[in-house]
């Protein structure tokens, strides 16, 4: 990893120019590509994808899914029978814990809702909630199996009221959604599952297809080309944001352990080599300490290809004067996952004002975020959190406004009303409302 010694420059280094690694793409994906679509640009292989998913429906589904995923399916929609049968095929351990993840998120996000705003009136107008009436998740699947992300998508939708709730996933060999994706699927309330994976998963249900409804948001992470799909249909159906790759960054001082901070340095490491592990420390003696853990660490991990990858191109270390430094620093940064591993970690909330998730203190590892705090683990990324928000119930509610004036009303805002419909060049405008005075004296 990479250490940077002062503020100035740990400053430059974690300044953020743009959605980096976005639309980075690999030499041996480059080639696939221009192989397969004639263009190695992924943006381009996307269009091409929505335009088929858009043209051809379920036949161009199918056709896809053989084509990238290598998968020949008989049927798109995974059946009832199909989930409840999963239900056989996972360590009863694994359904536990999923159950205890899906009662933890569904008890969160309850709390949520009721704790949000009703609706409310006031003379003349008041603004109602309305939830979504159908929504599609999107879960990676095919060679992993992520049935946490499920949980963590549809459980807030189905809390928020959502008529419908359809997930899209990359089938596995044969077709197969994995067993673990199912129950939790089932769990979470899920209405259908579809198992098709890829930008042509979201071209499905932004456009809808013989088989596959159309729905009115997607939501969920994804690889480059989810992440591409969901930006071009965006407009013709809302989507929850453009994720990237996971990020963390810790602010540690002397206190903390460096076994724990290798530890979460790790944990996010592992899931991609494009994913950000990133140390702010007021100590040069901790820095040291946790270089040695993670080398010590990284020896017996399974991982270790992908996580000593991560590190090696995108990991830092920045060792700063003082807490005031660390924080404008991971402020700056606005990362998906925040550590506070200092003394008085709590004192320190008010002062951050980016950050997807904030785990206080070294008992709260981002692990438990990932699975089973609580709140939903689909949060910005790439530095959006300097403006966006983790997945919530909210995003699954949309407000409605009520205009209902009376006679008092319309004489005391209806002049000025016409007066600034005329300065705006809109006379037919203007004259609507003097109508209605007119009408009124």
């Amino acid at each position: 990893m990479e250490i940077i010694e002062g503020f100035a420059r740990a400053k430059a280094a974690l300044l953020r120019r743009g959605a980096a690694g976005l639309y980075q793409v690999s030499p041996a994906l480059k080639q696939r590509l221009e192989e397969m679509f004639a263009t190695g640009d992924p943006e381009a292989v996307v269009r091409q994808i929505l335009d088929e998913v858009s043209s051809r429906g379920d036949k161009a589904l199918i056709e896809l899914t053989a084509r990238i995923d290598g998968v020949e399916l008989a049927s798109l929609e995974v059946t009832r029978e199909q989930i409840k049968a999963a239900y056989s095929e996972v360590a009863p351990e694994l359904v536990s814990a999923l159950k205890l993840a899906a009662e933890r998120i569904r008890a969160f996000h309850e709390k949520q809702r009721d704790s949000l705003g009703k609706g409310f009136t006031l003379p003349g107008v008041a603004q109602v909630l309305r939830p979504l009436a159908r929504v599609g998740v999107y879960a990676p699947g095919g060679m992993a199996s992520y049935p946490s992300t499920v949980l963590m998508t549809a459980v807030p939708a189905r809390v928020a009221g959502v008529g419908e709730v359809i997930l899209a996933t990359s089938p596995r060999a044969a077709g197969l959604v994995p067993p673990a994706t199912l129950v939790a699927a089932d769990m979470a309330g899920v209405d259908r599952v579809f198992c098709i994976g890829g930008a042509q998963a979201i071209g499905a249900l932004a456009f809808g297809t013989e088989s596959v409804p159309r729905v009115d948001k997607i939501c969920g992470p994804g690889n480059i080309f989810v992440v591409i799909a969901k930006k071009l249909v965006y407009g013709v159906v809302g989507i929850d944001g453009l994720p990237g790759p996971s990020e963390v960054l810790i602010v540690a001082d002397d206190t903390a352990d460096p076994e724990y901070c290798a530890a979460d340095l790790l944990a996010q490491a592992e899931h991609d080599p494009l994913a950000s592990a990133v140390l702010v420390t007021t100590s040069s003696q901790l820095a040291g300490e946790v270089i040695k853990a993670l080398e010590r660490q990284l020896e017996t991990l399974p991982t270790k290809a992908i996580a000593a990858g991560s590190l090696r191109d995108r990991g830092k270390i920045a060792v700063v004067a003082d807490i005031d430094e660390a924080i404008e620093l991971a402020n700056l940064y606005a990362p998906e996952h925040l550590c506070l591993m200092v003394a008085g970690a709590a004192g320190y909330i008010e002062r951050i004002t980016g950050a997807g998730c904030v785990f206080i203190g070294g008992r709260s590892t981002v692990v438990l975020g990932d699975y089973v705090a609580g709140p939903s683990h689909v949060l910005p990324t790439g530095g959006t959190a300097r403006y966006g928000s983790p997945l919530s119930v909210s995003d699954f509610i949309k407000s409605m406004n009520l205009i209902n004036l009376g006679e008092a009303d319309l004489s005391r805002l209806g002049r000025a009303a016409a007066i600034i419909a005329r300065a705006e060049g809109f006379e037919a405008h203007a004259r609507a409302v003097e109508k209605r005075l007119a009408e009124d004296r």
